[in-house]
């Protein structure tokens, strides 16, 4: 029994020091700090509580349709021409219609191969096929659209993420919002600075390399003349940037073929580099393996044709092809700034789709130091009012189930600590809810040890039935509410979140510290106490 006692009296206190220390240090090593230093070091505060930036973006996914229709347009070209049908156009005539392929002057002698290539698996599981005279139409299914709108949304947070990560913010919240079709709601707690926030979502943009039919022109007019003054349908026309025009500071404008040769997810790696020759800036790149033969078949039947790279919708740079490229190449005309942030944006991967800001908001920290400072002062006075009530309704009982609820709010900030969770202010609600329920579980083993002494059983039966009759109950109250609260967790967005997390941590903690610590100090008290001596409850 001793020996059972110290065992167990030495896990508590084990415990008791390694959660101290995870409270302090978290999981790595011991460092030097103020003790406010190290909690804050520690347990990482919320938005709603550290303050920081709130933004909702609008993901513009009809571009990444755009984009897939207009790359099928071509190949549906492409693949008419080698079934034989000659004549036949292909075209996106209403530029309203994202998702609607035209095919028209199919001649009558072909309609047979070209309605073969059109109901073929490569379009018809993607397109819904209908016949018109001289010609087809095809328009994407609304399941094949709503699937590449879900995949554009995740493919972007994903991106929006790995870039945040580069900012070193704890716990940052990125996901879809649910207010609003293809946005994304980003949370940086402790971010406080606009511009680095906003040069690390700016660097979120779409990159390609486009092949350039036209201009440069000092107006959008002027770029169409150089064409004879009609835009093609497969041609779009970009404004390029100051900084790779000729003339200096005004901007220019650039014709290109509206299909990108490659794009953001053909990157593979990109560093800054310095031309050996000119000692200029540039970002060097590498391909994947499918896109550099794409591209190496491109610059191989284009040689001193002009290739452009398109950044943010703008052309950031423009090169001619001198000799075949297959899977690297440098993007010059940048500054030492540009070629850096550049260099990250290819190594992170680009959005399939371009964003805009729908709503900006920063938090100050003076509203969360006010929520820390009434949230401590709610808990700290509602533990004293519960530990004082069990001092004077239970005696000496009191003392043990005190001494559990402190050891309950050790072991969970050091659970958070630990794990490094964020704690936000409802998360602080979920504290004090925990404190309550630890009671509750301290209030239904005396109350079983109570009727067990009044039934005329001896101190150390009454405890033993107190316990084993008390057990189950405190397990289904507390799986139960800890399924829900895993429930919240999966579901809910950042504060609730961090309710679920402290909830989740303190009720864990509940089940040791009320039935484990509470037991081990009973049986402490009942091994001093002589043979019918009353036990104080």
């Amino acid at each position: 029994m001793q020996k059972k006692l110290a065992g167990r009296t030495g896990i508590i206190i084990a415990t008791l020091v390694v959660f101290t220390y995870f409270i302090f240090f978290g999981a790595g090593l011991p460092k030097k700090g103020s003790i406010k230093e190290l909690l804050t070091n520690s347990i990482h505060l919320g938005l709603d509580l550290k303050g920081g930036t709130h933004l909702v973006l609008q993901v513009h996914v009809a571009e990444a349709v755009a984009a897939q229709t207009d790359s099928d347009a071509v190949r549906l070209q492409s693949d008419l021409a080698k079934a034989g049908v000659l004549g036949a156009q292909v075209s996106k005539l209403d530029p309203t219609k994202v998702d609607v392929i035209n095919i028209a002057g199919v001649p009558l002698s072909d309609s047979s191969k070209a309605s073969t290539v059109v109901n073929g698996t490569s379009y018809s599981a993607t397109y819904d096929v209908a016949s018109v005279p001289n010609g087809y139409t095809l328009t994407m299914k609304q399941q094949s659209r709503k699937e590449m709108e879900a995949t554009v949304l995740q493919t972007s947070i994903e991106t929006i993420r790995t870039r945040v990560d580069s900012l070193g913010v704890a716990e940052p919240v990125i996901q879809q919002y649910g207010l609003g079709d293809n946005q994304i709601l980003i949370e940086l707690p402790g971010v406080d600075n606009a511009d680095q926030v906003h040069n690390a979502i700016q660097s979120t943009a779409r990159l390609e390399i486009h092949e350039v039919v036209g201009g440069p022109a000092a107006t959008e007019a002027d770029a169409l003349q150089t064409l004879g003054g009609s835009l093609p349908p497969d041609a779009i026309i970009v404004k390029g940037a100051s900084s790779v025009t000729a003339a200096g500071n005004s901007d220019m404008f650039y014709v290109l073929k509206r299909v990108a040769i490659v794009s953001g997810t053909d990157f593979r790696g990109a560093q800054p580099v310095r031309d050996p020759n000119t000692g200029t800036s540039q970002t060097s790149f590498n391909l994947t393996t499918g896109a550099g033969e794409r591209f190496y078949e491109f610059t191989s039947a284009n040689v001193g044709k002009a290739i452009a790279v398109v950044l943010e919708n703008r052309v950031r740079s423009v090169a001619s092809i001198k000799s075949a490229i297959r899977d690297s190449g440098v993007i010059e005309g940048l500054s030492p700034d540009e070629a850096k942030n550049l260099s990250l944006l290819l190594r992170t991967g680009s959005l399939p789709a371009s964003i805009s800001y729908l709503d900006t908001l920063t938090v100050g920290p003076s509203l969360g130091a006010a929520s820390i400072q009434h949230g401590v002062y709610a808990a700290i006075a509602g533990m004293l009012v519960v530990m004082l009530f069990m001092l004077i309704y239970y005696r000496g009982a009191g003392i043990n189930a005190d001494l559990a609820l402190i050891l309950n709010l050790v072991i969970l900030l050091g659970f958070m600590g630990l794990t490094g969770s964020t704690l936000t202010l409802p998360g602080i609600a979920g504290v004090i809810l925990t404190i309550g329920m630890g009671v509750d579980s301290n209030v239904l083993i005396f109350e079983r040890i109570r009727e067990e002494l009044h039934l005329g059983r001896a101190p150390s039966a009454a405890v033993q039935n107190g316990f084993a009759h008390a057990w189950i109950t405190i397990i289904d109250t507390h799986v139960t509410t800890i399924v829900s609260a895993a429930i919240l967790f999966l579901f809910g967005t950042g504060p609730v979140r961090g309710f679920a997390v402290t909830l989740t941590f303190g009720l864990l903690a509940n089940i040791f510290t009320a039935v484990f610590v509470s037991r081990t100090i009973f049986d402490a008290i009942l091994n001093r106490k002589q043979r019918g001596e009353a036990l104080s409850i």
